[in-house]
C-alpha cells in the first residue's frame, strides 16, 4: 500500500471547495475541467481529499448513504496547531477546542460544511 485519499461525497461541491480552501487546501484535478464540477481533488501538504457529488453517483454503489456527514473522523496531523487554530476558529464550527490528550497530542475538532468531523492534531513533542 502506498497512500489513501478518501473520496468524500457531498451535495454542494462549490461550497465544499471554498470551505477547504479556507483551511489551506489547493484545488487540483477536477471533472470536468470547467465548472460546474462533479469531482474535485484537493490537497494540503501530504493530505489529499477527493470530493464527488452524490448526484454523480447515480445508481452506482447503493450501499453509500446519500446523506451529508458520516460515522467517521478525518484525523489530520499538522504542525503549528495553535497558529492554525487561531487562523481558522472564526471561520468554522468548532466542535472541540484545543486540548492535550492522554496520548500526548494537542488536538481540536471542527465540523465541515457537509457535516463531516475533522480532527487536527500535533504530537506534543513537535509543538512549536
Amino acid at each position: 500500500m502506498e497512500s489513501i485519499a478518501p473520496n468524500i461525497f457531498v451535495n454542494n461541491l462549490p461550497e465544499t471547495i471554498a470551505f477547504y480552501q479556507k483551511l489551506g487546501f489547493s484545488l487540483g484535478a477536477t471533472v470536468p475541467d470547467e465548472s460546474p464540477f462533479i469531482f474535485a481533488m484537493m490537497s494540503c501538504g501530504e493530505v489529499v481529499f477527493m470530493f464527488q457529488t452524490f448526484e454523480s453517483l447515480g445508481e452506482d454503489l447503493p450501499e453509500i448513504s446519500r446523506r451529508d456527514g458520516g460515522s467517521l473522523v478525518l484525523y489530520i496531523k499538522i504542525d503549528h496547531i495553535r497558529k492554525f487554530f487561531e487562523d481558522i476558529k472564526g471561520q468554522v464550527t468548532i466542535l472541540k477546542g484545543l486540548e492535550t490528550t492522554f496520548y500526548g497530542a494537542t488536538e481540536f475538532s471542527i465540523l465541515d460544511n457537509n457535516g463531516y468531523v475533522l480532527t487536527f492534531a500535533e504530537d506534543e513533542q513537535q509543538e512549536k
